[in-house]
């Protein structure tokens, strides 16, 4: 199996997706934020600001964003982000969607939105807790394009 990122010669480039068509593409991520009980306890009351909604904005925003942070991916028209930051047992639960009408996917845009809002959490909630961990940052699923559609776990 060859990486699409890399040409004959070995060299990094971005992958031509001009002659893709364009079809509608969404993909969802998630990430959990593992916080203690008493970081918990204080959410969303916090100096700061409600710690799921700034996670919320942040995550719409690293979306937008994904084509300057990571170096090949293709800048996207996105038609659409969502992002959720829920309490839940043990911790933060971060679900995001990303779609677009492209020649390539947005995989990238949801997971970056899922990592960047896990962090936003834990800048905004470190005071409280040392020990929180950011897990489990994956991609849920992905529609549209050649390759149709793919779900973890199927």
């Amino acid at each position: 199996m060859k990486l699409s990122h890399y040409d004959d010669e070995g060299q990094a480039h971005m992958v031509d997706v001009g002659a893709k068509t364009a079809t509608r593409r969404e993909a969802k991520a998630r990430a959990f934020v593992e916080l203690s009980q008493e970081a918990l306890s204080a959410l969303p009351d916090n100096p700061k600001g409600n710690p799921l909604e700034v996670a919320r904005f942040a995550g719409i925003q690293a979306a937008k964003q994904t084509a300057s942070l990571i170096p090949m991916c293709h800048p996207l028209a996105l038609s659409f982000v969502d992002v959720t930051a829920k309490v839940v047992a043990g911790g933060v639960a971060i679900e995001t969607t990303a779609a677009t009408v492209a020649g390539t996917g947005v995989e990238m845009e949801a997971m970056t939105a899922a990592s960047i809002a896990a962090l936003t959490v834990y800048d905004m909630t470190k005071a409280l807790d040392k020990g929180i961990r950011i897990r489990e940052i994956e991609l849920i699923s992905k529609t549209g394009g050649k390759s149709g559609e793919w779900r973890r776990g199927l």
